[in-house]
């Protein structure tokens, strides 16, 4: 079962940023982070989710009410 442990902190704030429709580079400024970093964490994201895109792992954030 995922749940939110499955995903670390910063990892949760960045699919959070993802779900509200805001860009990688958008996410990597509020967050001072560079948007490479923004990536990897997306890419980490999917990973840990077994998710295919964005919109996947948001769905599946959203149903394990990882996020709001």
């Amino acid at each position: 079962m995922i749940d939110s442990n499955s995903l670390t902190r910063r990892q949760i704030e960045v699919l959070q940023y993802t779900a509200d429709g805001i860009t990688n580079r958008e996410i990597g400024v509020e967050l001072d982070i560079s948007f490479q970093t923004v990536k990897i964490h997306k890419r980490n994201i999917y990973k840990r989710l077994n998710a295919t895109c964005a919109a996947h792992a948001v769905a599946i954030g959203f149903r394990k009410r990882i996020i709001k």
